[in-house]
Order: C-alpha cells, then structure tokens, then sequence
C-alpha cells in the first residue's frame, strides 16, 4: 500500500532486503515531520532517499541490517524492526511540538518454498532442489594492478591514483550468468551503514562517482566475460579525517546471461563528453534512471 496520510508508513518484504517508505504527515496533522528525525532500527540507520514532489522519505536495508533480530517459526522466518521517530529542535529553538513514535515492521518469509521472484532456473531440476546439491555460487572483489592481469599486492594508494577493483562469480554447474554490481559504500569502518558514508555506485548499477565534476570513474566496456565486471574509481579520502584506511563494500549480484540487461540489471557510467549515462551493454535508455534516481531497487 503506498504510503498516504492515512496509511503513513508503507513495507515492502523483498528477496534481501526491506523497503519502508513514511510519509513525511506521520501523525496526519498536516505538519511534516522532519526527515532526519526519522530512524530505521536499532543501529539508527538514515533514510536512503527524499521525494519532495510525494513528501515521502525511503529506507532501503538488507534483511540483517540496521539491527533487525529474525525469529523462526515452524513455518516462517521473521525478521524484525522498527522505524523510529525521535523529534529534535530545530534552529536555535529548545522546544519540539510533536511526540516521539515507533513503529514496529516485521517480514515474513515461508521456510519451505522458493520465495525468490526471479530465480534462476536451471532446465534439469527446481531452484531450492538445485541449491542444495549443486556448488553455490562463490562471489569475489578484488583490487587490480593497472592492466588488469593480476591481483594488486599493495592495498595503498595515492591521491590522484585510481582504482582498479574486479568483481567475478564462479557459476559452477548454473545456467550461464552475467555479474552486476547493485551498490558500492564506502565507510572508516566495516559496517556499511556507518557515517560518514559515501556511495560509489547506487541506484542498482550507476557508477554515481562519475557524475562529480573531479573524477573519471567509470565501468570499464566490454566486459572481459559476462560473469566478470570490471571499473575504475579515482582514490579518495573523507573530508577532516585524517585516517588513512577506508573500507569498500559491494552488493553483487547475478542475472541469467540471456536475459537483456534492464534498469535493475544494469552497468551505468556517466560519459562527460556527451553528458549522457551509458550502460556497459544493453540499450541506453536502461541507464535514464541514473539521472532521475527513481531506478528499481529490488530483485
């Protein structure tokens, strides 16, 4: 149900992850609340996206973040959260007119089925038989040397040096596969959700690094194999932090190779020259989401 003043909070259960989506008229009064007095769970974590035009805001998170607890069932796996409203003074003010809420939200998954919407399905034998007799797919993300040959030895890197990181999937006996990478975050600590954050690719495949006006990172194209993604990020450091190690985590994810890339399924850089996105194949209306940010985040 979309989220309206009179249902103000609206919960997608997706394969991986949860989308709660709030109306700003939380308490239908007519008066917004602020978008950065709400959490989602008990890590606190931010809102991934604002829609002024709808006065919605967006949490995206996985299954197991954000401090969600999961519960099991004979039947059910569910996971648990809560979305938070904590009011805060604004300005100089040290008053606040509104009370605090919580909302609880819970996700529930059958045990005993296949509850993927997009499955890759091998001819020979349903997909959760398959899982379970057949090699798991074994994802990898790994830095490059310059051309491309062999893993880099050293993990340091110099401002104005560039990045070059590999992401692969070892199918084993699947049907043939074709690798994307659907989100980058980079943190000063190994919980991707911590702050201060920076997305490197967003948006379920746009290499939103390349849109600054400073950098050249870019998806490389053509793919050396479908199963195989490669791109180059300009070295970086946090502002007013003198630490000098920052951590990289990467969602991969994999879509039969036949199936034609999509706006889920999607390797996007944006191409300064022609001030266009260009996906690293398929067509390039695939990549016009990049620009607008309203890309699927789901599947």
């Amino acid at each position: 149900q979309a989220a309206a003043p009179l249902h103000p909070v609206a919960v997608q259960c997706q394969e991986a992850q949860v989308v709660v989506t709030v109306h700003r008229d939380l308490f239908g009064t007519g008066r917004p609340v602020r978008a950065a007095d709400l959490t989602l769970g008990t890590a606190a974590c931010p809102a991934t996206a604002q829609n002024v035009a709808e006065n919605t805001v967006t949490f995206v998170a996985g299954l197991h973040e954000c401090g969600s607890t999961l519960q099991v069932s004979p039947d059910s796996l569910i996971y648990k959260t809560s979305l938070f409203y904590k009011p805060t003074p604004t300005g100089n003010m040290v008053i606040v007119r509104t009370n605090p809420a919580v909302v609880p939200i819970e996700c529930h998954y059958p045990r005993k089925s296949n509850v993927s919407s997009n499955a890759v399905r091998p001819t020979w034998a349903p997909f959760r038989s398959t899982l379970s007799v057949e090699e798991k797919l074994v994802f990898s993300l790994r830095l490059m040397d310059d051309d491309w040959s062999t893993e880099r030895l050293s993990n340091g890197f110099q401002l104005g040096e560039s990045l070059h990181l590999q992401a692969d999937v070892v199918s084993g006996d699947h049907v043939p596969l074709r690798l994307f990478v659907d989100d980058c975050v980079a943190t000063l600590s190994p919980d991707r959700s911590s702050s201060p954050r920076y997305a490197l690719i967003d948006l379920s495949g746009c290499l939103v690094d390349g849109r600054a006006d400073d950098t050249t990172s870019a998806f490389i194209a053509p793919r050396p194999r479908p199963e195989t993604l490669q791109f180059m990020v300009d070295a970086f450091k946090f502002a007013g932090d003198d630490r000098n190690l920052i951590y990289i985590t990467c969602h991969l994810k994999v879509s039969p190779a036949d199936q034609a890339p999509n706006p889920l399924n999607k390797a996007c850089s944006f191409n300064k020259a022609s001030s266009l996105w260009a996906p690293v194949e398929g067509t390039g209306d695939i990549c016009s989401c990049c620009e607008t940010g309203n890309c699927p985040l789901y599947g």
